[in-house]
């Protein structure tokens, strides 16, 4: 199946984790590598979903999959780069019957609101035929399963910031970073407590009013660097260590 461009939608987080429409250039992609597995009729169907930035990186993780279970009966991918209208999107049955693997998932996938993201599903044939329909249930719910469980992040711009404070703020300054989803990315020791964190632009000015109202205007944290693109994960504190 060729490259094309694939309609997808715009998000906005709902109860049950996925995203919905709005026109928005950010969006949910994959945090990190994520693996599950069902079994259909004694066939194993396992599952890897990945963040990919490019067509290279989606073609270097399946051919990294296809390795790892090169014993397998099919490695089924799909992929799509970017978001919205722009997204390259690609699939193929790995030998399965025509449209019963690849397209049934890439479906999955556009329909999840994610960005960026590959999927592999691996088969080990159990020795029942589980025909046409059986085929592109097993490969969807595969998919389904292994995004589902897929921690999520986004591409935001960000400020990484520089705060020195006495050991008394410590543990309520950590508090507060969560609370405005930052990320804690080093402490040092010493007479103070330096601590360098990151936030996304949107969300420092409400941490530093905070932190200025917390303190009674005594600490306020530097920017040190501006990003206009970090991974950051969605709805999450997350110590980089």
């Amino acid at each position: 199946m060729p490259l094309r461009q694939a309609q997808c939608k715009p998000f906005d987080k709902l109860g049950n984790g996925r995203y919905n429409p709005i026109m928005s250039n950010r969006y949910p992609i994959p945090a990190a590598e994520t693996r599950t597995e069902i079994e259909v009729k004694k066939s194993r169907f396992i599952a890897t979903a990945a963040p990919v930035f490019s067509v290279d990186e989606a073609k270097d993780f399946i051919k990294r999959i296809k390795a790892e279970f090169a014993d397998a009966s099919h490695n089924v991918p799909a992929y799509q780069i970017g978001f919205g209208a722009a997204t390259l999107a690609h699939c193929n049955d790995d030998g399965e019957p025509s449209g019963t693997a690849g397209r049934p998932m890439l479906a999955v996938v556009q329909g999840s609101g994610l960005g960026d993201v590959a999927v592999v599903v691996t088969r080990y044939f159990g020795g029942t035929k589980l025909g046409t329909g059986g085929l592109v249930r097993a490969y969807s719910e595969a998919t389904k399963a292994v995004l589902a469980l897929l921690p999520l992040a986004e591409k935001v711009p960000t400020h990484t910031v520089l705060l020195a404070l006495p050991y008394t703020h410590l543990e309520r300054v950590r508090l507060l970073i969560e609370g405005y989803n930052g990320r804690l990315l080093d402490e040092e020791f010493a007479a103070d407590i330096t601590i360098t964190a990151q936030f996304t632009v949107e969300k420092f000015p409400e941490f530093q009013e905070a932190l200025r109202e917390m303190t009674h205007g005594t600490l306020e944290a530097e920017i040190i660097e501006t990003n206009e693109e970090t991974i950051m994960p969605l709805g999450s504190f997350t110590r980089v260590e």
